[in-house]
């Protein structure tokens, strides 16, 4: 499948089409990269992102307020080197009922909860995951303000952003495959991941549920990987400029609606 060159995109080559370099060009950029706000301390900005560990990470959740609502599941699938390495998910009790509207979307019962940790049980154990991983996400903005949330919630006192993993770090841009199925995918009427999967035949497995849209997200993500920036430097600034143009002509769109 052809998929369209993303808008002002670049991978840190310094050179003109005919192959000839800019003077000092490569080392402008180079150097602008290093200062891209939200990289993670642990990669290099320069580095391939594709070689680094990913974990992609979802969940299910009571509703959508992070501030008031709670996780239920969590889905963990970490890919090295384009293959899936590691892959957990498990329920979590979230001490409130789980709304009707919120059920009819995933499935998962008061019942099925009962017996599930809370999130402060489980926490070690995910963020044990998430160490010396690059964080990833569909609509990435949900994912992480739920993490967020829930960690501030339960995290011991004395426990500082240094000793956190890159997901559990409010400085760190996650990845996220929506903002560049939105500038890749103009020609799909819809950008959820369910139709983004099916439209790069990606298979879904037990859709609205941690594990499976975990796993989807990733192939998604390494699909589209070939219209992507190849420096991670580069891949997190295009990232940041390309979602606050969509925020923007989202806003807009309300607003004239």
């Amino acid at each position: 499948m052809h998929l369209p060159a993303v808008r002002g995109r670049t991978d840190v080559c310094g050179c003109f089409p005919t192959g000839r370099h800019y003077p000092g060009i490569a080392d402008l950029i180079a150097d602008a990269i290093q200062n891209v706000e939200g990289l993670c301390k642990e990669f290099e900005p320069g580095a391939s992102w594709a070689d680094i560990p990913i974990t992609v990470i979802d969940f299910e959740t009571t509703g959508r307020d992070s501030e008031t609502d709670r996780v239920i599941e969590i889905g963990l699938v970490t890919f090295e080197k384009g293959q899936v390495s590691k892959k957990e998910s498990w329920l979590v009790n979230p001490g409130i009922p789980v709304p009707e509207e919120s059920r009819a979307v995933h499935g998962i019962t008061d019942e099925e909860l009962q017996g599930a940790p809370d999130f402060a049980t489980v926490m070690p154990r995910l963020l044990e995951l998430l160490q010396g991983k690059l964080p990833v996400a569909y609509n990435a903005s949900f994912d992480r303000g739920f993490l967020l949330a829930e960690i501030a919630r339960v995290a011991p006192k004395g426990m500082t952003p240094g000793d956190m993993p890159p997901a559990a770090r409010e400085d760190v841009v996650w990845l996220d495959p929506l903002v560049w199925a939105r500038e890749i995918l103009k020609e799909l009427k819809s950008r959820r991941l369910g139709d983004v999967a099916k439209h790069l035949s990606i298979p879904l497995e037990q859709a609205h549920r941690a594990a499976g849209d975990a796993e989807a997200t990733g192939r998604v993500l390494l699909a589209l990987a070939p219209q992507l920036p190849r420096v991670y430097g580069e891949l997190v600034r295009l990232q940041k400029r390309y979602a606050a143009f969509q925020d923007a002509e989202l806003a807009a769109w309300k607003r004239f609606r």
